[in-house]
């Protein structure tokens, strides 16, 4: 009774050999391999898309002074508060899921609002509101003037 633990059969052998890790019995596991994120795509013209290597100084500055525009717009979490009349905007209209209590969100100037997973993406490819079609950088920099 006490071998049957030390003895294997050609059954156990066979499922060991077959089992979908490379290493057997004994040996180290496989090292492990990291993922490797994509690379990020940017859009420095609209329909034109490229890896950041592959940009040019001056749209890279271009993108760098979006990506900096995009940050300043206002950013909140989703609450659509008690009042029934409060819950006007259901959805975002990029994803067409609807905004959930706790949902990080952005402001555009026209004061439509967008998941940040949603808008982000879209401001680095086109600076206008997929709602309205408003320039987006046009509004934030009269806002800078204004102050």
């Amino acid at each position: 009774m006490g071998n049957c633990l030390f003895s294997q059969g050609a059954d156990d052998l066979s499922l060991l050999n077959e089992s979908e890790g490379d290493s057997l019995p004994g040996e180290p596991p496989p090292p492990y391999q990291e993922r490797t994120q994509p690379l990020p795509v940017y859009h420095p013209t609209p329909g034109e898309s490229r890896l950041a290597h592959q940009l040019t100084e001056e749209e890279q500055v271009r993108i760098a002074q979006r990506i900096g525009l995009i940050h300043h717009l206002p950013k909140g979490i989703f609450d659509p508060g008690s009042d029934p009349s409060d819950k006007k905007v259901k959805e975002c209209v990029i994803c067409m899921m609807d905004f959930e209590y706790g949902d990080p969100i952005r402001f555009l100037p026209c004061l439509h609002i967008y998941h940040m997973d949603c808008i982000d993406p879209w401001l680095m490819r086109s600076f206008t509101c997929p709602s309205c079609m408003e320039p987006v950088d046009a509004a934030l920099l009269s806002s800078y003037e204004t102050n």
